[in-house]
């Protein structure tokens, strides 16, 4: 069970323990300014679809990380690992000790929270573990990690740390397409020419999956266009999900995602683009829709 709220559970101290580290979407992201310290005022509607890492810990003496699966190459095991630097932050500095293996489902510097959901899932489990609640520092790891400790729908202001929850949404499914190449966010955001751009309209009750849709087709992501003159093969991964009720970037890129209103389209849809782009990291998954 998910203790959220930074809640401990007593019989859950000392025992193995293992959490999920969803991708994280942003089915829109406008940037709304950008402070005198750099970094950059966005206004994002963030749901988790249901494929991602995975984090497992055991008993051990000392702190120790090993990384398995199939974008496990080149993931450091030091601290400029997330989930090292999510494990030192908990421990404060006091020396306990765990096992932590890391099986790495997502693709690294994609736009889909791969590294700060591993963070969010080892505070999580970690925690359970260590019997400690997640700290409230938790924006010191990345400005996404607040956001990937939450499973529900978020409204992300601020810089990434002011969540607001939603209601829920129409149930539907995402399919997620990826060129294979890594985009660094300051990167893209360096190609960004406009930096002060309106934020999202309220956020309506949906009648269905429909309404949803196009809802989001009237919002944004303003890092789309700068990711797409950096790297051209995101317009192809687009292009490839003109069928979905709706494409568009995630984050800062390079992962695109459509939506699909039942788990069949999304299926299809997937299996037809990795058929004729058999490089490309493509997966559908459901998206999930509520806290519930």
């Amino acid at each position: 069970m998910t203790q959220q709220n930074g809640g401990i559970d007593p019989s859950a101290v000392g025992l193995p323990r293992a959490e999920d580290a969803w991708a994280k979407i942003n089915l829109t992201l406008h940037v709304t300014g950008q402070r005198p310290d750099g970094y950059h005022l966005l206004d994002s509607l963030v749901v988790r679809a249901k494929i991602g890492d995975r984090l497992q810990v055991t008993p051990a003496e000392d702190l120790t990380l090993s990384v398995d699966g199939p974008f496990a190459e080149g993931v450091p095991l030091d601290a400029r690992n997330l989930v090292i630097r999510a494990a030192e932050l908990l421990d404060a500095g006091t020396g306990r000790g765990a096992a932590l293996r890391l099986t790495k489902n997502l693709p690294a510097a994609a736009g889909i929270g791969g590294g700060s959901a591993d963070a969010a899932a080892t505070l999580r489990a970690l925690g359970a573990h260590w019997g400690l609640p997640v700290p409230q520092d938790t924006a010191t790891l990345g400005a996404d990690v607040p956001v990937c400790l939450q499973d529900g729908p978020q409204r992300m202001t601020g810089v990434g740390e002011v969540l607001t929850p939603l209601r829920p949404l129409p149930p539907c499914w995402i399919v997620l397409v990826n060129p294979g190449e890594p985009l660094a966010t300051p990167q893209v955001f360096a190609e960004l020419q406009c930096k002060l751009n309106a934020p999202m309209e309220a956020i309506p009750a949906f009648a269905n999956f429909a309404t949803f849709a196009d809802w989001l087709a009237s919002q944004r992501n303003d890092l789309e266009a700068p990711a797409r003159a950096t790297l051209p093969e995101i317009s192809l991964c687009l292009e490839a999900l003109k069928d979905a009720a709706l494409a568009r970037m995630s984050g800062s890129g390079a992962t695109c995602f459509g939506l699909y209103e039942s788990a069949a389209q999304a299926r299809a849809a997937a299996d037809c683009i990795a058929k004729v782009q058999p490089r490309w990291w493509v997966a559908a998954a459901p998206m999930i829709s509520s806290d519930g």
